[in-house]
């Protein structure tokens, strides 16, 4: 195993404290939202060659099939999946991300029209999906799917007397409960959807739904039955006045997620990460087509083309747990073909091999590791080649280790 050095991402959302807090570092005061562990060419770690510090990414297209193996090179072109630390302080935008078929498709066009890559309105940045899970290691708040209408349709008559008086925000709310009144759940979800976040009437709406809410008893009356949403909603508005997004998270889940839970988002799926810190593994793309709650650019029609109009329950992703001599081994598995991610928390001082299917990263959130000679701290990782042994973890009680591999 060779030890990683990884980039932080200074993104405005992210926490000044996690990222150091895990390392043991003393905080910068600049946020740092995303630790990226992996060989992405934006941003790849680094592994130490005789005494130089090599990217991971020119480590690997040295020896591809040696290094990741033939199986991966062939099928993906390279490390397959991308692993991060983030930690978010305030709420990303609210997005989502295309299918195989349509990233290769909106790629090509792109590249055809000749849009520059680092053109701020560009959608398509590569030619691949973008599946993606977080493991929560503190509580983690999301948006993730659309509620079933007629629930979403409850919460929009509780709010109807707040926009008493303003006929600019009473006629809007009505418009959007007549829309999710419509038969088909699909066509509900869609004509709601595009009036949130396209009728110029939103911005003001949101506005005074925000100030009437932070007025009110949540508590009581018709209110009581959707506290946790409506203040998650006063959170977006706080972070985004005035932004449609704010509207469209109405019709959105609200997902908390306990230290150790996760949850898993497909194409297709709008979302946003709120609030937290966690393990993030995904596919190796940063193709993302944004819904609201951002200054960046939101192209509404191929975001449209990119939705799925149906209700969707939180996607938790559970594990399969069994237990190994030193502890607790627990396998997520989402139904991608880029990864899957095993979590070995340690009850008492002990060694586990762990299972690899071509390369993979190690990555220590608790305690101390030893992995194949090289230690490991909270925070730090390392990279198992594909034709390297498989890994003995060696650690102590308390210790918790990530290992991302390919799916099997």
């Amino acid at each position: 195993m060779r030890l990683l050095r990884n980039p932080v991402r200074p993104y405005p959302w992210g926490s000044r404290t996690a990222i150091p807090e895990l390392l043991g570092e003393e905080p910068t005061g600049e946020p740092q939202a995303e630790m990226w562990i992996g060989a992405h060419p934006a941003s790849p770690s680094t592994v130490e060659v005789h005494g130089r510090e090599v990217p991971l990414t020119e480590y690997i297209a040295e020896r591809p099939s040696e290094r990741i193996g033939a199986d991966a090179q062939q099928r993906f072109g390279g490390l397959p999946f991308l692993v991060k630390l983030l930690a978010a302080d305030a709420p990303l935008s609210l997005q989502v991300h295309p299918s195989i078929e349509q990233a290769k498709a909106g790629f090509a066009a792109e590249e055809a029209a000749g849009v520059p890559l680092d053109a701020p309105h560009r959608n398509y940045k590569d030619a691949n999906h973008k599946p993606e899970m977080i493991v929560a290691l503190t509580d983690f708040e999301a948006l993730s799917g659309f509620r079933a209408p007629s629930q979403t349709l409850g919460l929009v008559e509780a709010l109807a007397p707040l926009a008493a008086g303003s006929p600019s925000a009473e006629g809007l709310l009505s418009e959007l409960a007549g829309a999710l009144r419509a038969d088909d759940e699909g066509e509900a979800l869609r004509a709601a959807f595009t009036l949130a976040l396209t009728d110029p009437r939103s911005p003001g709406a949101v506005d005074l739904l925000a100030a009437a809410l932070r007025s009110a008893d949540l508590e009581a009356g018709p209110l009581a039955a959707w506290t946790a949403e409506l203040r998650t909603v006063l959170g977006l508005h706080e972070a985004y006045p005035g932004d449609p997004g704010v509207l469209v998270a109405l019709l959105v889940n609200v997902v908390r997620l306990a230290p150790g839970e996760a949850l898993f988002l497909g194409a297709g799926n709008l979302h946003a990460y709120l609030k937290g810190f966690g393990v993030e593994v995904m596919a190796t793309s940063d193709n993302v087509l944004r819904g609201g709650l951002t200054p960046k650019h939101v192209d509404i029609d191929e975001l449209m083309k990119t939705l799925s109009f149906q209700a969707l329950p939180a996607p938790r992703c559970e594990p399969e747990t069994a237990e190994f001599s030193a502890g607790r081994r627990e396998v997520f598995a989402p139904p991608f073909d880029e990864f899957s991610v095993e979590r070995f928390t340690f009850t008492v001082d002990g060694a586990v091999t762990g299972k690899t299917r071509g390369a993979a990263v190690v990555v220590v959130t608790e305690g101390t590791a030893t992995v194949e000679g090289t230690a490991l701290s909270p925070g730090h990782a390392g990279f198992v080649s594909a034709d390297d042994a498989a890994p003995v973890i060696a650690a102590t009680a308390g210790t918790v280790v990530f290992l991302v591999t390919g799916a099997a």
